[in-house]
């Protein structure tokens, strides 16, 4: 009689997550929040009036110098941070809403996939349409994909701050375009754009107020990152003005005030988000990827915990 009760306490462990739910590394992190400012060239972000930003580089892990994909676009960028593979893996090489007959969707899960497999709540809000090709059906419990090509950075904060109010998702993934648009109309660094740089740092004030408000940061994973830089008017493929990105991480058991370029060894890429998260709350990777966790950013008091990386 032991065995069949064995057996059913499994299957439904397996149902419902509770395998990856209880091999988080730090428990405390229960939650993630990652945060995609479009465009947003590191030197910049520095530059400009960003005092959130500032602040949670004073109380995280972060580098200026991490590094998208060697196309540095938006859709292919983006793919590749939230699925851990290249663009020639997750198969999302092209950068406009194509009028497809029918949707296509990475070749890789992404991260909504596995973390909703794994019993985890999902959501994402973003800026541009394009990324109706990363909400695969069954993997995302809240979205928003603006029905025209672009969104204001004001109106995708107000949707990621009304998720949080109202379902405080486990996973969720936000996205803003107004850096980008200021870059492609007036140039990487021109004052407008600079001025977009201090809005976006607003909503992402936003976004920390209504974790607040919910009393979900002692038990959040927050980075804040892009998919590309620019230069001129424009990005393009493997130009260091833009394929460097920032990469800001704040949490439970996150080391506070680390600048991840002391690790002389360290590059840190754009998939790298990808595993990180997955790792984090205990997600089983099922393909092989090519991100890595960024074990770095662990306190010092989870030194045992670098060498269990999956």
């Amino acid at each position: 009689m032991k065995q069949p009760v064995a057996c059913i306490l499994l299957v439904l462990s397996l149902c419902l997550g509770v395998s990856a739910q209880t091999t988080r590394p730090i428990p405390q992190i229960r939650k993630v929040v990652i945060i995609s400012i479009d465009g947003l060239r590191p030197d910049l972000a520095l530059r400009a009036n960003t005092p959130n930003i500032h602040a949670l580089m004073n109380i995280g892990s972060f580098t200026f110098w991490a590094r998208t994909t060697a196309e540095s676009v938006t859709l292919p960028s983006h793919t590749s941070m939230l699925t851990g593979v290249t663009p020639v893996k997750h198969g999302i090489q092209w950068n406009s809403d194509l009028p497809l007959k029918h949707p296509v969707y990475p070749l890789f899960p992404t991260i909504f996939e596995l973390a909703h497999q794994a019993g985890y709540t999902t959501a994402m809000a973003t800026g541009k349409s394009k990324f109706i090709n990363l909400a695969k059906p069954g993997t995302l419990n809240w979205m928003y994909v603006p029905n025209l090509q672009k969104d204001e950075d004001l109106h995708v904060a107000a949707q990621a701050v009304a998720m949080i109010l109202a379902h405080q998702p486990d996973l969720l993934f936000v996205h803003f375009p107004g850096v980008d648009s200021a870059g492609h109309e007036y140039g990487w660094a021109s004052e407008q754009q600079m001025n977009a740089i201090a809005e976006a740092d607003e909503y992402l004030g936003l976004i920390l107020w209504a974790l607040d408000q919910r009393h979900l940061r002692e038990s959040t994973f927050i980075l804040v990152t892009a998919d590309h830089g620019g230069a001129g008017l424009s990005h393009g493929p493997d130009d260091p003005r833009s394929r460097n990105i920032p990469w800001i991480t704040v949490g439970p058991g996150i080391r506070r005030g680390v600048d991840l370029t002391t690790y002389v060894d360290l590059v840190i890429n754009t998939e790298d988000t990808f595993s990180t998260v997955a790792y984090l709350l205990g997600i089983p990777i099922i393909k092989q990827v090519d991100g890595k966790p960024v074990l770095e950013i662990l306190d010092r008091s989870n030194e045992e915990l670098l060498h269990k990386a999956p």
